[in-house]
């Protein structure tokens, strides 16, 4: 049984586009960077976290207290929350779709397939740990249920979340019952600890063919992640859509409403638990990036939102989330770009120049560094073009 389309409750506004669903896009995208920004300024680098690269939550100093704070606010929350805003995005796309009367999917698995190949070749030639890929897989899945009744898709939703903590709560179970690990995890990240010597003299002397290889070599648990979260990724695709048609990014009554519940319930009841999490080790990890993470999201999709309904006159920070948010695409692979040019030895090399002297400031300076130098470049770029680097070559590649 399909669905008869009804408009959504706000309409995308100027230009076709929701003002505010661009500056959430934005913080989602320099908010991924927050988490893995430690990836690459970790000894053994994407092969660190392979190797039991988690870290406890520590406050017996002052740095181990910042790193904690940026670690905890960061871990899993924004990568739900730009999840969240694939699945608004993919409903923008099956209404436009509507009005035109043209067919649903359609051209859009070849969008989808354009993403998995962007994705593979970002991957391979840039992080290991990329999202595109799973995305994809995940739009296709999500783009025919869109098909389907409404009665439907939420009972595949419910199902897909109760899956998801069925597997997280498995898990933990078995981390919590396996022997103590030793090393790993419970290392610093200023120190190679447990990492082997070959592991981080790739990333810190190595050749770029090499880390090719390497993740060609290790494909399959580089891409463990979005095979373990399949179904949580159904389930905030699934959650975006409903957020968009009940009218969550509409800048009226509504809308603010809504944000305000997400505000309170999110940031309420997710970041005690965050707090919680992380404090009891390890063995909760999973529990607290792939659980408390996505609840926390919707906190901060409140967040935003409530703070930008109460900018009056719009300055340089949220014109440069609003042009990050435009360029996401771009923003996401040119940001992994950067701090691979600044900390692998195939670039600068910082990782292993300023290793434990800095750290872990110089990490949380990179982060500001290339967000800023994302903003800055994103709002002079869309000066002169109507998308970003990457947006356009989709546009080319998808009208051939």
């Amino acid at each position: 049984m399909t669905e008869t389309l009804s408009p959504p409750a706000a309409a995308p506004g100027r230009a076709g586009r929701l003002p505010l669903l661009d500056v959430v896009r934005g913080v989602a995208i320099l908010g991924t960077l927050m988490t893995n920004v430690w990836i690459f300024t970790s000894p053994g680098s994407e092969g660190w976290v392979l190797n039991g690269g988690t870290e406890p939550a520590s406050f017996a100093s002052l740095p181990d207290a910042a790193e904690s704070i940026m670690r905890l606010l960061a871990n899993g929350k924004f990568l739900s929350l730009l999840t969240v805003l694939f699945g608004v995005g993919l409903a923008i796309q099956y209404a436009s779709a509507a009005r035109r009367g043209a067919p649903w999917p359609g051209r859009y698995r070849w969008r989808a397939l354009f993403l998995f190949a962007e994705g593979t070749a970002h991957f391979l030639l840039v992080f290991a740990w990329d999202v595109l890929m799973g995305y994809a897989v995940t739009a296709l899945v999500v783009a025919w249920l869109l098909t389907r009744s409404v009665a439907a898709r939420r009972r595949v939703m419910w199902c897909a979340a109760s899956l998801h903590l069925t597997l997280i709560a498995l898990l933990t179970v078995a981390l919590a019952a396996a022997p103590a690990r030793t090393g790993g995890a419970a290392g610093t990240a200023g120190t190679a600890g447990t990492v082997p010597d070959e592991l981080a003299d790739l990333y810190a002397h190595g050749g770029y063919l090499e880390q090719v290889a390497f993740r060609l070599d290790n494909a399959v648990a580089f891409r463990v992640e979005p095979v373990l979260t399949f179904f949580l990724l159904v389930f905030l695709f699934l959650l975006g859509v409903r957020l968009f048609r009940a009218g969550a990014f509409g800048d009226d009554a509504t809308g603010r409403r809504i944000r305000s519940r997400l505000l309170v319930w999110g940031l309420g009841l997710g970041l005690p638990l965050s707090v919680a999490a992380a404090l009891g080790g390890p063995d909760l990890f999973l529990l607290d990036r792939y659980v408390v993470g996505p609840l926390t999201a919707l906190g901060y999709l409140g967040l935003v939102g409530a703070l930008v309904d109460r900018v009056r006159r719009p300055g340089p920070v949220m014109n440069g989330l609003t042009a990050v948010g435009r360029t996401a695409l771009s923003g996401y692979v040119l940001q992994n770009v950067l701090c691979v040019f600044v900390a692998y030895g195939i670039g600068l090399g910082l990782a292993h120049r300023l290793g434990e002297t800095w750290h872990p400031w110089w990490v949380m300076g990179l982060w500001a560094a290339v967000s800023a130098v994302l903003m800055a470049g994103a709002t002079l770029w869309l000066r002169r073009f109507d998308n970003g680097p990457l947006e356009s070559v989709q546009k080319w590649a998808l009208r051939r």
